[in-house]
């Protein structure tokens, strides 16, 4: 067998099976680019004129607060444990509700949504991508109960 001394990443019989994921050569090279499946703003007497966005793509929801001082937070789809809607009398007149995202995430266990248009819609939707991501990745809910921080000791949840 002939060896590529080229290219050292292709030496060996197995080489494929070892770099079946291309990786980018450069950070120029790298592909940003997701879909966007929603996206939404935070809204004021129903309108969208805040500086809150809220974007879900292929596989984590993202946040995006603020103009000048920029904050970002990412959290994977499958982290995402349970989803609730709430709306106000005041959040029903104005079409708007809040839905609150409880997540395995450890900086941040629960997401607001605050005032997004057609909150049911959205939760639904929501519910339905976070099971879709987490049967791509084949995790089961059990596998998910140690990443939420439940009191767990010796595999014996308490």
């Amino acid at each position: 067998m002939a060896v590529d001394q080229t290219n050292p990443e292709n030496n060996g019989p197995d080489s494929e099976a070892t770099n079946s994921r291309p990786t980018p050569k450069s950070f120029a090279e790298a592909n940003t680019e997701r879909t966007i499946l929603w996206k939404d703003r935070k809204r004021i007497l129903g309108m969208p004129i805040s500086f809150t966005r809220y974007i879900v793509d292929d596989d984590r929801l993202t946040l995006k607060i603020g103009l000048l001082n920029t904050h970002v937070n990412d959290v994977l789809l499958y982290r995402i444990l349970d989803v609730k809607l709430g709306q106000s009398l005041f959040q029903k007149m104005f079409g708007v509700g809040t839905i609150t995202l409880f997540t395995a995430d450890k900086s941040q266990d629960q997401i607001r949504l605050i005032n997004i248009k057609h909150p049911e819609k959205v939760r639904r939707y929501l519910g339905q991508l976070v099971e879709q991501e987490r049967e791509s990745r084949r995790l089961v809910g059990r596998e998910l109960y140690g990443v939420a921080g439940d009191n767990q000791q010796d595999g014996i949840l308490y």
